[in-house]
Formats: C-alpha cells, structure tokens, sequence
C-alpha cells in the first residue's frame, strides 16, 4: 500500500495502516465482505482456527481511568484477574468497559479494536498463547478490517509484553 488506497478505506483501517506502513509491515489491511465483530466471525470469513484470531480486549483500570487491552487468542477466554495482578496497583481492581469507553480510549468500535492506532495509548499485554500459531490475524479498526501478522510482529508493532493472561485450559 503506498498511501493513496487509503483514502477509500475507513478512517480507523486508515488509522491502522498509516501504522502499519510506517513501522514497515508486510501486510495491509483487508476488507471482508462480512462483519467480523467475533474473532469466530472473523475465522470463519478468513478460513483459518478461531485461535489464529488476535482477539482484542478491553478493560477499565479504575485507579486511573485507563484502558487495559489485552490481545489474546481467540479460542482463548481472558482471565481478569491474572490481568489485573499485572496491571493494577495492589489492592486496584479492574472494570469493565462499555461501548463508550472503548470508542473514546480507542477511537475504534468494539468488533473492530485494533492492537494498534489508538486514540490514547492504552496499557497492553498479549497472551502467550498466540505463539501456537505461525501466522495470525487482528481487526483493523473497523468490524470489516482485518490484517495479517506473526505473533512476534505484535511485540514490534506494539511494544507489550508477553504475559499468561488466559483461563487455565486444563490440559492444553
């Protein structure tokens, strides 16, 4: 994409692929033809597992108001207290966050958060558990986009770190 495609994308897939260009990604984002608010939405639209989906998650960290995303695989549930033990001060819990909160701390839709290109900077974690899979895909800033990236890339593309941040799967 050398830039002039972008301006017939959304503006948060433009977003995400200013973002993506600049920190010289491969991939561009795409548009399905279906909404892909689900990461079994999307996984059926891209024909690949649903753990191949970064799904993106987003919490309210209420000592200061800020947005906890965590990117996790999408056959994956979140475990928020191991999320919070990493991210709160002792004693701080975390909220949940509604539609509102997300769109303001983002600039993105819920079904269509990306791991990049928000409207603030929120505190990130990406679940380990996305290392399963070679290649994965996340949303592009908006319940149509999508891209196509390594879990590695996620590291350069958003400085997180790696953290064990899901359920216990019992055997997995």
């Amino acid at each position: 994409m050398c830039g002039s495609e972008l301006k017939f994308l959304p503006d948060g897939v433009q977003r995400v692929a200013r973002v993506l260009l600049d920190k010289g990604h491969p991939h561009a984002p795409v548009m399905l033809d279906d909404a892909a608010r689900t990461a079994q939405q999307a996984a059926d639209a891209l024909g690949i597992l649903l753990g191949q989906i970064a799904k993106s998650i987003v919490f309210r960290r209420r000592s200061d108001d800020a947005a906890v995303l965590v990117i996790t695989s999408g056959d994956r549930r979140v475990d928020e207290k191991k999320v919070q033990a990493l991210v709160c001060p002792a004693g701080e819990k975390l909220g949940r966050a509604d539609a509102d909160f997300v769109r303001a701390k983002t600039g993105f839709v819920i079904g269509g958060v990306s791991p990049v290109a928000h409207a603030q900077s929120p505190v990130t974690l990406i679940d380990r558990d996305l290392y399963r899979f070679e290649e994965i895909w996340a949303a592009a800033g908006h319940p149509h986009g999508v891209f196509k990236l390594r879990p590695a890339d996620l590291e350069h593309l958003t400085g997180a770190p790696i953290a064990d941040v899901v359920l216990d799967q019992g055997g997995d």
